[in-house]
């Protein structure tokens, strides 16, 4: 990738200096720092990805960095989202991490966007900037940074984490000397949402969130510097138990159908829960209902349990409950998890063998929020 030079004077004469270390190395040279310093770069998802990813995006002299990011610092953040300290609890994730970059190199500018990204407002925000880094932990969001970056022609860096296995690939449309490729082309069609483990049920090696971000970061830089060859159709995967390394290619399928428009991605991955709203009730109402001699059911896993849960539940994991035909009675039940996705599920499973279920909205984070 190539911009226009950046003006030459004291403050990036400064700039040049922090970044000697880069300058001296081949292919990159001061022109390179020129170039990562007109870039601008959008990191989407400031967690256990993004973190590394901003951070030494922020190191290397990118002069815009654009952050998305909806959710706020919690606590269980902290083992693997490195660009957050203990007293950014309960702070939204794009203020922390800028806090963070501007005290690492405050000549970055930073651009925070506290949106969740969606179709409507995704080609808006991702247009404004020269390559999308998508550190995102779900299937929607990818497919829809994919699709977006697709219409754009934007170069999009993106990586995956859980528990030992991490992975990485670069998808570029308009990609010089390079067939177009995307995350259609690895997964055309999505996964089984009942089969896909969040972090919170499956866990994830906090450092191996480092070697991916990592990996992602330098891909960024090779990409706005020209240098080296960038991971476009080659998929990169790490097993971190043995420490070995896979890579293979991916390519376009001849029957493969181009990305004209963005879609419902929730509804395309089987995430879309149009009763939802019907079967939740919020921390405020949660008081009411057990009173009234509603059950409370944690579907969270045992060492989520273990560190904090709502007095007088029963522990019944979501796979558990999946698993065994009936609850025993037919009253009343209140469903909850971390944040209120695997409640969702377990109260919609409920609701279809007839157990009247709602799901505790936000989740255990939203009731500890509202007992503070």
């Amino acid at each position: 990738m190539s911009s226009a030079p950046h003006e030459i004077g004291p403050g990036f004469t400064s700039r040049l200096a922090r970044q000697a270390r880069t300058v001296a190395l081949p292919g990159i040279g001061t022109s390179g720092a020129h170039r990562l310093a007109d870039a601008r770069v959008l990191v989407i998802g400031a967690g256990g990805l993004g973190s590394p990813v901003l951070q030494y995006l922020a190191a290397s002299g990118i002069g815009v960095i654009g952050i998305v990011d909806f959710d706020t610092v919690d606590i269980t953040n902290l083992q693997r989202q490195v660009i957050h300290r203990l007293s950014d609890v309960g702070m939204v994730k794009t203020e922390s991490a800028a806090r963070a970059i501007s005290a690492l190199d405050p000549d970055v500018e930073v651009v925070r966007h506290d949106v969740r990204l969606d179709r409507d407002n995704a080609l808006e925000i991702l247009r404004g900037y020269d390559i999308v880094v998508d550190a995102s932990d779900n299937f929607a969001t990818r497919y829809l940074v994919s699709d977006a970056t697709a219409l754009l022609r934007l170069p999009c860096v993106w990586g995956s984490v859980l528990r030992f296995d991490g992975q990485l690939s670069v998808s570029w449309e308009s990609a010089p000397d390079h067939p177009p490729v995307d995350f259609r082309d690895l997964y055309p069609l999505p996964p089984d949402p009942a089969q896909v483990l969040s972090c919170a049920e499956a866990g994830v090696l906090g450092s191996l969130c480092g070697t991916i971000g990592s990996m992602m970061a330098t891909e960024v830089i090779k990409l706005i510097t020209g240098v080296g060859v960038p991971l476009i159709g080659t998929v990169q995967n790490l097993d971190a138990l043995s420490g070995e390394w896979m890579t293979f290619a991916v390519r376009r399928a001849p029957e493969r159908v181009p990305v004209t428009e963005l879609i419902d991605y929730d509804e395309f991955c089987g995430t879309a829960r149009p009763s939802d709203a019907a079967r939740q009730i919020t921390a405020e109402e949660l008081g009411a209902r057990l009173a009234a001699g509603a059950v409370l059911i944690d579907v969270r896993e045992p060492h989520e349990h273990e560190f904090g849960h709502i007095e007088g539940d029963r522990l019944i994991p979501l796979g558990v409950l999946t698993a065994q035909p009936a609850l025993a009675g037919d009253g009343p039940v209140v469903v909850y998890c971390a944040t209120g996705a695997r409640s969702s599920r377990a109260a919609e499973l409920l609701a279809s063998r007839g157990v009247p279920a709602v799901s505790l909205r936000g989740g255990y984070a939203a009731w500890r929020g509202s007992a503070a």
